[in-house]
């Protein structure tokens, strides 16, 4: 099968199609034929080193497809059923290895491509709005990179239940996109915490969802009103430097959180939870899932310059 491989770290020229041995189904695993893999800003941080990965390295996480083999004790799942996920690895391939317990069964009538395209930013959407903090239909947040793939599931899942939302983005397209996901107010990056106390007469957000980092976290917590909540879910503009507790004091007697996915799967029951209400809203037309852009398996390296280069809207995927 071909796969993409990583010999060495670097930059995305890096990422090449090589031909690999299929894997097999383990006990407790299923084997799937890829139908769409997910590219995320986590594996351009494995890629260059950020992240250190053992070499050689097939990146990716996330994808959907069709069960094609079934190991040993498995139960729930047979050939020929339709799956996604976020918990996989090296699912930049024509086929993956998952276990059957991180694993979710795709509804009829939902697209694989749109499938592998929602399991990591829907999941994290969903724990964002619901587990990390909980904003009420009186409270009003921002939420950062607003036409990102997070950022417009965020925006619906919170603007679905009454509450208001101010987003930043870079571009009038970008700013466009966010509108329709359901944002009350689109903000410039330059001067969001001034922009939000002036829409909330001084007062200031409850809650601040930050995925960009470094360049935005002075300012989100400048946003903040008295009690809120700073929710850093991510990195893209760099890593966030060492913080002196009493900033927060400062600040409002504000709360900081850094959640991650896995944090908040961490039972089938929490698991079955958010795919189901994320699965229910996409079938009821409460929620779309923007696919930005597609590229072929073999572009892997040119769908890492789009992502990175800041190109894409909504998520971007590869397609073998």
């Amino acid at each position: 099968m071909r796969a993409i491989v990583a010999n060495e770290i670097g930059g995305p020229e890096v990422l090449r199609v090589e031909e690999r041995e299929e894997p097999s189904a383990g006990a407790g695993q299923l084997l799937v034929r890829t139908a769409a893999t997910g590219v995320n800003f986590i594996e351009t941080y494995q890629r260059s080193g950020t992240y250190d990965v053992p070499l050689p390295f097939t990146p990716g996480g996330e994808a959907s497809g069709t069960v094609i083999a079934v190991g040993d004790g498995v139960t729930g799942f047979s050939v020929g059923d339709r799956v996604t996920t976020a918990e996989a690895s090296a699912t930049y391939a024509e086929q993956f290895v998952v276990d059957a317990t991180k694993a979710v069964g795709v509804p009829e009538g939902l697209a694989l491509d749109a499938a592998g395209a929602l399991p990591l930013q829907g999941v994290t959407a969903h724990y964002l709005a619901n587990s990390s903090a909980h904003p009420e239909s009186d409270e009003t947040v921002i939420v950062h990179a607003g036409a990102g793939g997070v950022g417009l599931l965020l925006t619906q899942l919170l603007s679905a239940r009454g509450v208001r939302v101010l987003t930043t983005v870079s571009t009038p397209e970008k700013a466009e996109l966010s509108l329709g996901a359901g944002a009350s107010e689109v903000l410039g990056y330059d001067d969001f915490a001034e922009r939000a106390r002036e829409l909330t007469n001084g007062e200031g957000v409850s809650v601040v969802y930050d995925g960009v980092g470094a360049r935005t976290f002075d300012d989100s917590l400048s946003a903040l009103r008295v009690r809120g909540a700073l929710v850093l879910f991510g990195a893209a503009s760099g890593p966030v430097p060492a913080l002196d507790p009493q900033r927060l004091n400062a600040a409002g007697s504000v709360t900081l959180t850094r959640p991650s996915m896995g944090h908040f799967l961490r039972t089938p029951e929490e698991r079955a939870w958010r795919y189901t209400e994320l699965f229910d809203a996409m079938q009821a037309g409460q929620l779309q899932v923007r696919i930005g852009a597609r590229f072929p398996l073999a572009e892997a390296a040119e769908a890492h310059r789009a992502l990175e280069g800041r190109r894409t809207t909504g998520k971007v995927i590869l397609e073998p």
